[in-house]
């Protein structure tokens, strides 16, 4: 089994208004293996793009690992947002009908991983993350688009 660390964060100038994410792959060392930021257009909550940061990260680790890596993976996605940690681990209710949309992709694509977990984070350790997400609002990095 394989234990691989998803820093996640998700951002929008407005809120809503320009959205990005950023997504940073870490081994179980905490060593970093991969990482993206993609902008993600106008008129997104912050709350719409910190869930679509892990959409990305599972769908862009299936892509890059394969779906039988992701079958024997353990997967702990870090966010500072508390809101998504604690909707994706079931300890409060998702009453607007965009996150619960994105709740359910993620529940469809966590299928494919023997194991994901959440761990809420001080926005202190997600800062390479939150770098992901200013660089591509400031249009600085290469927009990786997965699809």
């Amino acid at each position: 089994m394989k234990k691989i660390i998803i820093y996640t964060d998700g951002g929008s100038r407005g809120n809503p208004g320009k959205a990005a994410i950023g997504v940073i792959f870490c081994n179980e060392k905490g060593e970093v293996i991969k990482k993206f930021g993609e902008y993600l257009g106008d008129n997104l909550t912050n709350n719409e793009a910190e869930y679509q940061a892990v959409i990305f990260a599972l769908k862009k680790f299936k892509s890059v690992f394969g779906k039988s890596i992701a079958k024997v993976s353990e997967v702990e996605v870090r966010s500072d947002s508390e809101l998504l940690v604690n909707q994706m681990s079931g300890k409060y209710k998702i009453e607007n009908e965009n996150i619960q949309k994105f709740f359910i992709e993620i529940w469809n694509l966590m299928i494919d991983f023997q194991g994901v977990k959440f761990k809420a984070i001080p926005r202190e350790k997600n800062k390479e993350a939150d770098a992901m997400v200013n660089e591509a609002l400031d249009g600085l990095g290469s927009s990786q688009k997965l699809f």
